[in-house]
C-alpha cells in the first residue's frame, strides 16, 4: 500500500506528498474550472498516470526482452464533459516508438501498453483510444 497525503493550500491549489519517497507535487484547478491553470489539475494527473503507466509497463516488457525503448514518447489528450457531472470523457494517446513497425516484439509491446493497470482501472465509459506510431 502506498500513502499519498494532500494538503489544500487555498486558492484551489493543493500539495501532494508521495509517502514512500517524500516527493511533492502541486496541483491547481484548470482555467475552465475557476483555477489559474498554474500546475497539473487533478484530472490532468489521470491523463499523466495513463501515459506514464503505459510507458512503464512497456519499459518492463522491453527490459525483459532486451529491447531499447529510450526516446519513446506518449502524448495523451484529455477531453472533459460539457454536461454535468464534470468528468473525463476521453483520454486519447499517441505512442511513438523509436523502432521499426516490423519489429518482432511489436505485438508484445502494444499489448503491454494496453494492459497497464491504469488503463484497466479507468471507468469503461471513458474512451481510451491508443495510436501506435513506429518510427524506426
Amino acid at each position: 500500500m502506498v500513502k499519498i497525503s494532500v494538503r489544500y493550500e487555498g486558492q484551489l491549489h493543493c500539495e501532494a506528498v508521495h509517502g514512500p519517497s517524500g516527493t511533492k507535487l502541486a496541483t491547481d484547478a484548470p482555467v475552465d474550472n475557476e483555477g489559474r491553470g498554474e500546475s497539473f489539475s487533478p484530472t490532468d494527473l489521470v491523463a499523466t498516470a495513463l501515459a506514464a503507466c503505459m510507458a512503464t509497463i512497456m519499459g518492463i516488457a522491453a527490459k525483459r526482452h532486451s529491447i531499447t525503448l529510450e526516446g519513446m514518447t506518449i502524448e495523451t489528450s484529455k477531453e472533459m464533459s460539457t454536461d454535468t457531472p464534470r468528468r473525463i470523457v476521453s483520454l486519447k494517446s499517441k505512442v511513438t516508438i523509436p523502432l521499426p513497425g516490423s519489429h518482432p516484439q511489436r505485438k508484445l509491446l502494444e499489448a503491454a501498453a494496453l494492459g497497464c493497470p491504469v488503463h484497466h482501472s479507468l471507468d469503461p465509459k471513458i474512451a481510451k483510444p491508443v495510436e501506435f506510431v513506429w518510427e524506426g
